[in-house]
């Protein structure tokens, strides 16, 4: 069923319950799939978390659909059910059975969250449906703007800023550079999904075959191929950091560390010499919590471009 909002739009007092229990849904959703977001959601104070949450949980629920489907139909069966939650959501008219719609309901009543973010989210979703391979660095960059950089654009307006479009942008470009990470970090289960994010004119480049990954080769030209990817990801960090001073309060905190811990993941693939074949870079907690002083103090003042390179989290 959907929810009835009264005449200001607000959902009514009698679901108050069902807002209550979605929320929480929403933050569980959140600690399960992402443990880098949901370390950074904690710096947001109550009201601002909250809507956070809801909101990764809106894209994961997106995200599952395509990743959980037994074929393409079911895939796009899911997806198109998931966007029509997305609608409801945005007509504040949330079916209360489905946590990630009440959520983000509640969050829109509160935030301006551009709707155009979540349509170029979609997008994202539908290229997974018949992704085998990026054709170019363009194509694998447009993407992780579609599925992660908007994720940014959402945020911010939850966060508050200053700065206008050019903050909006640098968040944009943490978003990129947060998703760059992730395919870097996930090459090797990708590829036992048949999906690869890495760029044919690279691997042209480099010399380096799908068929030498699936066996686990991490060869010197893999490695460079890597790198090259690493250092766009670099470039993108510089070009996030240098908006996250300019949003308001704890939000400025609450990114840093996630900015902090993508980059440390990083760093850490970096370490293991871009085996992403064989084994999966990731942070233990005494690293994660190691990270947040630092993360407090880029806050303010973010890292040079390239001043955070190599130094992997110990």
């Amino acid at each position: 069923m959907t929810a009835a909002p009264d005449a200001t739009g607000t959902l009514t007092k009698l679901n108050q319950g069902v807002v209550r229990d979605a929320l929480a849904a929403c933050e569980r959703t959140t600690a399960r799939h992402s443990s880098t977001f949901s370390l950074g959601s904690r710096f947001f104070p109550g009201a601002q978390r909250r809507a956070v949450t809801a909101v990764y949980a809106a894209c994961r629920v997106g995200d599952d659909a395509v990743d959980e489907a037994s074929g393409l139909a079911d895939a796009q069966q899911r997806l198109e059910a998931w966007w029509q939650g997305i609608e409801r959501a945005y007509s504040g008219r949330p079916d209360l059975e489905r946590p990630y719609e009440v959520g983000l309901a509640w969050t829109l009543e509160r935030y301006d969250v551009p709707k155009e973010a979540f349509e170029e989210l979609r997008k994202g979703f539908e290229t997974d449906l018949v992704l085998s391979c990026m054709d170019s660095t363009d194509d694998l960059l447009t993407y992780c703007r579609r599925v992660a950089g908007v994720v940014g654009w959402m945020i911010t307006p939850i966060a508050g800023y200053r700065g206008g479009n050019e903050t909006l942008q640098a968040a944009l470009a943490l978003g990129n550079a947060m998703q760059l990470t992730n395919i870097l970090r996930d090459v090797g289960e990708d590829l036992n999904r048949n999906r690869c994010y890495l760029p044919q004119e690279l691997l042209d480049k480099h010399g380096v075959t799908l068929d030498e990954l699936r066996k686990g080769s991490v060869s010197d030209a893999y490695v460079a191929l890597l790198e090259d990817l690493a250092l766009e990801a670099e470039r993108l960090y510089a070009q996030g950091w240098a908006g996250v001073p300019k949003l308001q309060g704890a939000a400025k905190f609450a990114v840093a560390v996630a900015a902090e811990n993508y980059q440390a993941i990083l760093n850490k693939l970096r370490a293991n010499r871009y085996d992403n074949l064989n084994r999966r870079a990731y942070l233990r907690t005494p690293e994660r919590l190691k990270l947040i002083p630092i993360a407090v103090w880029h806050a303010w003042f973010p890292p040079e471009p390239g001043s955070t390179r190599h130094q992997e989290a110990s």
